[in-house]
């Protein structure tokens, strides 16, 4: 049995990230604990806020929800700057995962847009 969310595209594509993230950050040299633990955490809060703001009924509930998983999707920007900078992953990786990122977030809007038009 699935849940709803479990359905949803957006939600699909922020666990893959989130999956990706963990792969990325499990290589990471010492030293590097403080940068792995953020980007985890950012990573699947993306998923964990779509899950969540699909479960409540209001839509100012899931709106917010949704509105925090934007954040999150920023909130991964910082980190992953960082990591190529360090050189600790690749220009082609770091390009893929931010073009991954804006593709949840267009979906994400597009999330919240139909709910401001859906009539609940």
């Amino acid at each position: 049995m699935a849940f709803a969310f479990e359905k949803l595209i957006v939600y699909q594509k922020a666990i893959t990230f989130a999956d990706e993230v963990c792969t990325l950050t499990r290589d990471l040299p010492r030293g590097f604990f403080f940068l792995s633990n953020q980007l985890n955490i950012a990573a699947l809060s993306i998923a964990a806020n779509i899950a969540e703001g699909n479960g409540r009924f209001t839509k100012p509930d899931r709106r917010n929800f949704f509105g925090i998983a934007r954040g999150s999707i920023q909130e991964c920007v910082p980190p992953l700057e960082l990591a190529s900078r360090q050189k600790l992953i690749g220009s082609d990786q770091h390009l893929q995962l931010k073009v991954d990122l804006e593709e949840i977030t267009k979906m994400l809007s597009g999330l919240i847009k139909g709910l401001e038009n859906r009539k609940i």
